[in-house]
């Protein structure tokens, strides 16, 4: 693939010659575009001890946690407000996406964050998925299988 040709936002022109700039696109696009990791909890071609291994691996569940966190706003990561707390007691309460599982909590939390900032997330939260448990691998797969699902979704 060819390099992208962005012309800069001021070109010039220096005794008859045009000066442009350009920004080599193709590497980060094919980056991108790698296919998704799979996403079940076993896969093709691995033998029973590396099956039990879940080094870089979520389970049918976590996944599940991770597709529903998909929908889920910002503001479900912040503990509700005594306002909100009394106007869900007066007009019927709201839905609260909170997990009661603390393991799935942290995931789901993770899983926000990365859905709506990408690869940048604040080291706190990062401290809190690996204090639950999770792998530094397993946080690698989630951000590429969410990083594949938003380069999909813009493609379509």
């Amino acid at each position: 693939m060819a390099p992208t040709m962005i012309a800069a936002p001021c070109a010039r022109t220096c005794q008859g010659v045009t000066v442009m700039a350009y920004i080599d696109f193709a590497s980060a696009h094919d980056q991108l575009l790698a296919p998704a990791p799979r996403h079940d909890p076993v896969p093709a071609g691995t033998s029973a001890a590396t099956a039990a291994d879940p080094v870089a691996h979520l389970s049918a569940l976590e996944w599940s946690v991770v597709a529903i966190a998909r929908e889920d706003r910002l503001s479900s990561l912040r503990a509700p407000s005594r306002l909100s707390v009394a106007m869900g007691g007066l007009f019927g309460s709201r839905h609260n996406p909170r997990l009661a599982d603390p393991q799935l909590e942290a995931l789901r939390r993770m899983a926000v964050l990365s859905w709506h900032h990408g690869y940048t997330v604040p080291t706190s939260a990062l401290t809190a998925f690996t204090d639950a448990g999770y792998t530094m691998a397993q946080y690698e797969t989630l951000l590429a299988s969410i990083a594949a699902a938003r380069v999909a979704r813009k493609q379509a």
